[in-house]
């Protein structure tokens, strides 16, 4: 078995005394683990970072086994990364965030898109909008084009624990104090600002935990809370 493709390393972990086992992202493949002899050398030490881009040869005897990796860099971002702590938290969490995703199952959107923010300036409601849909990928979307009691489409401004959908500020407004706010940067085009970006993240955030993070019993990503932080100063 053997194939080729681009992807983002979002991972590596070391593999008896050599070796290394990447795990990238990979166009039309979703995420991918392939064993590389001789990783640990300092010649494949800048190649092998998260964050990189890079071409892959696959190769295996049977399609079930790890197989092993061939890997060629073709977008060096880790040293850039490393330079910048905001687009490093990024990069950290982008990577932790696709690491959630089930092994060889295509999310070609969400690469996309992690692809765009490591390549743009740090933006708070693209990376709010990307946990979103992580989210809508792993099965638990939102719904936030419509009231969930009335179906109007105007003035959505909470979202339901329960159902993730939204609601009206009228319909909402008796039960405002057990539903979640609904920042105007998720359903709008433009600028929001420090506090409605971090609504974003306190909505997106708690259905992660919810969904994801709960069941699976893993901790949110450390660099989650400090990024955050950092982009709603």
């Amino acid at each position: 078995m053997e194939w080729t493709g681009e992807g983002l390393l979002i991972g590596v972990r070391r593999h008896g005394e050599t070796s290394v086992i990447a795990e990238a992202m990979v166009a039309g493949r979703g995420r991918c683990l392939g064993l590389v002899r001789g990783g640990r050398s300092t010649r494949q030490a800048a190649t092998l970072q998260p964050g990189n881009t890079v071409q892959l040869v696959w190769r295996a005897r049977i399609e079930d086994h790890l197989g092993t990796f061939a890997v060629e860099l073709l977008e060096a971002r880790a040293a850039a990364l490393i330079a910048d702590r905001g687009r490093l938290y990024l990069c950290q969490l982008l990577c932790d965030h696709l690491r959630l995703l089930p092994e060889r199952d295509p999310h070609d959107r969400l690469l996309g898109l992690a692809l765009d923010l490591l390549d743009s300036p740090l933006d708070g409601i693209a990376l709010a909008r990307f946990e979103m849909t992580l989210l809508d990928e792993l099965g638990f979307g939102l719904d936030l084009t419509s009231c969930a009691a009335t179906g109007v489409t105007e003035d959505l401004a909470y979202v339901s624990p329960r159902s993730g959908r939204a609601v009206s500020r009228l319909a909402g407004e008796p039960y405002k104090d057990k539903l979640l706010a609904l920042p105007k940067c998720l359903t709008e085009r433009g600028n929001g600002d420090p506090r409605d970006i971090a609504a974003a993240f306190r909505l997106t955030g708690y259905f992660l935990n919810e969904h994801v993070w709960g069941p699976r019993r893993l901790d949110p990503p450390a660099t989650r809370d400090r990024l955050v932080e950092m982009l709603t100063e």
